[in-house]
Parts: structure tokens; C-alpha cells; sequence
């Protein structure tokens, strides 16, 4: 076989792999991404065995401990819907009324469970000015 035919063979077999390679990387890297869902959008999609990430805010007054289990609601910022979530698990310390979180939930018929420790919360920017501070 000649010379540069077997060079151009070579390089035709190794982009062909390095594109089917480069095609599997973006199909699983975009596959393994889920969805958030407001608290609005949970009510309306939510099925009962399903598991979801809920975002949205913690209500003020809704937190309440049970034994080992923290109770708390959570509302939608566009709308005025909110979700009781019912979770065990570790707390990060900036957790608040009034905080930003997510937390994976399934829906057990109707209420919402919180997977154990899957809840983040969403520290204030410390770049906000504070109340008063351009007066």
C-alpha cells in the first residue's frame, strides 16, 4: 500500500473517532443535566414517585422542627404559590426564611419530601448595598 494513502487512511480513522468521541461527551453532558422547578411549576408537572429540584425562596413563619425532621414552605418569587417540604438531613448554616435554596424533593401523593441532604442555599451577594447605605 502506498505511503500516503495509508497516511490519509490513519487520519480519516482517527478524526472519525475523535468526533464520535466528542459527540458522546456532549450528549452525556447534556443528558445529565436535570431541571429546576419553581415552586408554580412543581404544583402543575408534579407527579406522585417523581423526583424534582425545587428553587425558590423559604417563606417567613414556615419554619418548624418535628423531632429530626424540618418543616418548611417554599414560594415561588414570581408568584405567590408555595410548597411545604417536609426534609432530614444536614442544614447549611445560612439557612433562613427569606433565603434563596434548592432541595431534591419526590412528590409522595400531594406533599413533598426532601431528599436527605440535598438542600443548598443561596448566600445574599456581598455586593449588595445595604439599606440606607446611598442616602
Amino acid at each position: 500500500m502506498d505511503p500516503n494513502r495509508k497516511r490519509a487512511v490513519r487520519l480519516t480513522v482517527a478524526l472519525t473517532a475523535a468526533l464520535m468521541l466528542a459527540t458522546a461527551l456532549i450528549y452525556v453532558s447534556f443528558s445529565a443535566g436535570r431541571d429546576e422547578f419553581t415552586a408554580a411549576q412543581l404544583t402543575r408537572r408534579a407527579k406522585p414517585g417523581g423526583q424534582y429540584i425545587l428553587a425558590g425562596t423559604v417563606v417567613d413563619g414556615s419554619v418548624r422542627h418535628l423531632g429530626s425532621t424540618l418543616v418548611f414552605s417554599v414560594r415561588d418569587p414570581g408568584s405567590a404559590v408555595t410548597v411545604p417540604v417536609r426534609y432530614t438531613g444536614l442544614v447549611p448554616d445560612p439557612f433562613a426564611p427569606g433565603r434563596a435554596v434548592m432541595v431534591t424533593v419526590n412528590d409522595s401523593g400531594g406533599s413533598f419530601v426532601g431528599q436527605e441532604n440535598s438542600l443548598t442555599t443561596k448566600c445574599p451577594s456581598k455586593y449588595q448595598t445595604a439599606a440606607g447605605a446611598n442616602d
